[in-house]
């Protein structure tokens, strides 16, 4: 290589990297307020702004038992509006950051400083947030290292070309058509701590597969550690608080949809999600137009005869949050799940005093239309589901430091296990039925 082409490669190297930077929003001057509601009529009236604002990003509270506050999170051209909103209406609050880019540094700079001290496709999933491609690369090692318990499935592609890959684990005796656990995690970008979850729910029944072989005796797991996959890679390389896909819609300045409202069960209701592109909560000009909501449908249906447990990974807020979401009736089966949702709660709490909410999704928080469960359970047949929100880290409650990932996840790993052996027990005779 001539020495003019070397330093051509270097300038680009450098291009590339100076691009790279640029491209990092770094959150200059946001500010992020406490809102202090004193009645259910003012906390209504927030949640109403927040679908009229799209640019207020109403975080909600982080769930203590003293701070029943909430979180928004506003552009610096943003707050004077909001403030002169909260003062018309009286609504007491406070500012708690007025610049949020040294927090977005800082994080971003230690998750680095950790992933560093790994050779791919080694990784330390209590010590690191990782991308979706370096996830992909590690489940993809994992077939070499567990070759009869262990599968990767490439099960579809995102808008912008990503592999989207499914693992499925059993426990080698090579029985046929078990029951399915069926496990997904970040269909909302920005909810990193899910991903960690499903990595080590992972590691429990490959590297631990001993002290939970009663979880695969007679049912196979798969997992999907990833489902937004552009809009995940896009929280880790462009904006750390991104939510959506990254499918353009319709209105040229703003792209992306919520995948769980993307849905195609109760699909699109008034009251649930909304039709407006800038909105946090936009469904898609229709159901399943969303690649990435396509391959979970497509795995639903898939495992539909024998799809037992469905568990989405979510965050925050300590909820276990079941169907229906579109409606305050309740499905058929709603008793069992609850059961499955309160044995987690139940082992959560005398495990580590964390405290859970379990109910109706509609009950607990508020009405969802087309989103994943309501789904599972109204046309996958799905036996449970449900939608863990995991505990709030960090400063919004979405941004935990890497230093927490240990303390939510594990705490979070013995929630799903009891819930997963109480769908083993409910379920056990049909288990035994369809196992050949």
């Amino acid at each position: 290589m001539t020495s003019y082409a070397l330093l051509g490669w270097v300038l680009l190297g450098l291009l590339l990297q100076f691009n790279c930077i640029l491209a990092w929003q770094d959150y200059k001057d946001y500010k992020v307020y406490e809102l202090l509601p004193e009645d259910e009529g003012q906390l209504q009236l927030i949640r109403k702004w927040a679908q009229e604002q799209p640019d207020w990003d109403l975080l909600g509270s982080r769930r203590s038992h003293n701070e029943k506050g909430l979180r928004v999170l506003v552009a610096p051209n943003q707050a004077e509006s909001l403030l002169k909103h909260l003062q018309a209406h009286r609504i007491e609050h406070q500012l708690l950051s007025d610049d949020l880019s040294p927090l977005v540094k800082a994080q971003r700079e230690d998750n680095q400083r950790n992933k560093a001290r790994f050779t791919l496709p080694l990784i330390d999933v209590l010590g690191a947030f990782y991308t979706h491609a370096e996830i992909n690369e590690y489940l993809d090692s994992l077939p070499q290292r567990y070759p009869q318990r262990a599968l990767v499935k490439h099960f579809g592609w995102s808008y912008e070309r990503r592999p989207l890959k499914l693992l499925t684990i059993t426990n080698g005796d090579g029985r046929a058509n078990k029951p399915v656990i069926f496990i997904d995690a970040a269909m909302h970008a920005r909810e990193w701590i899910a991903p960690s979850l499903a990595l080590y729910i992972i590691q429990q029944l490959l590297d631990n597969y001993a002290e939970n072989a009663d979880l695969l005796k007679d049912y196979d797991w798969v997992i999907m550690p990833v489902v937004n996959a552009d809009g995940y890679e896009f929280s880790h390389t462009d904006s750390r608080y991104w939510r959506k896909t990254r499918k353009p819609t319709w209105d040229p300045e703003n792209i992306g949809t919520d995948l769980n409202r993307n849905f195609g069960y109760m699909w699109g209701l008034e009251d649930g999600a909304s039709p407006d592109p800038s909105n946090e909560t936009y469904q898609g000009e229709h159901a399943f137009d969303q690649p990435e909501s396509q391959v979970v449908r497509d795995i639903l249906l898939h495992y539909s005869d024998r799809l037992t447990f469905y568990l989405s990974l979510h965050s925050y807020g300590n909820y276990l949050l079941l169907p229906w979401g579109h409606t305050s009736s309740l499905p058929p089966n709603y008793d069992e799940m609850m059961q499955v949702a309160d044995a987690g709660a139940m082992a959560i709490l005398y495990a580590t005093n964390g405290i859970y909410s379990y109910g109706s999704g509609y009950h607990l928080m508020y009405a969802t239309s087309g989103d994943s469960t309501d789904y599972a359970v109204g046309v996958a047949n799905a036996s449970v589901a449900i939608t863990m929100e995991l505990p709030a880290g960090g400063f919004l409650g979405f941004d935990p430091w890497v230093s927490h990932i240990e303390g939510i996840v594990t705490e979070s790993w013995v929630g799903v296990r009891a819930m997963a052996l109480e769908v083993i027990k409910l379920y056990q005779n049909e288990a035994q039925t369809n196992v050949h």
